[in-house]
């Protein structure tokens, strides 16, 4: 089992920054990848940005450039990723989503994190 918690949203104007933190807390030694999904009113939820254990990153078109995911870190008993947003625009209001995927294919994730960009 993996515990997944997700901070860091807030409301900021166009063209600010946030950082979105992701910790997942239990059997953290089965983890392939952690990453970023996004989902904004009557929309799907979309991949924002993922990184796996091995360091390889995968990002939507949407935020290459100004998002940047950090490796996972690993302190005691927690795994923590970081997303660095950056220019951010309005269209990329949404709820944040952490997913942590272990290697027997599992996933679990985050309550979300609401980031509004707005002046």
């Amino acid at each position: 089992q993996v515990q997944v918690v997700d901070s860091g949203g807030g409301l900021v104007q166009p063209g600010g920054s946030l950082r979105l933190s992701c910790e997942a807390s239990g059997s953290i030694n089965s983890i392939y990848h952690m990453g970023w999904y996004r989902q904004a009113p009557g929309k799907q939820r979309d991949l924002v940005a993922t990184i796996t254990t091995y360091g390889s990153t995968n990002y939507a078109d949407s935020v290459k450039g100004r998002f940047t995911i950090s490796t996972i870190s690993r302190d005691n008993a927690k795994n923590t990723v970081y997303l660095q947003m950056n220019s951010l625009k309005p269209e990329d209001t949404a709820v944040y989503y952490c997913k942590t995927v272990v290697f027997q294919g599992r996933e679990y994730w985050g309550q979300g994190t609401q980031v509004t960009v707005s002046s």
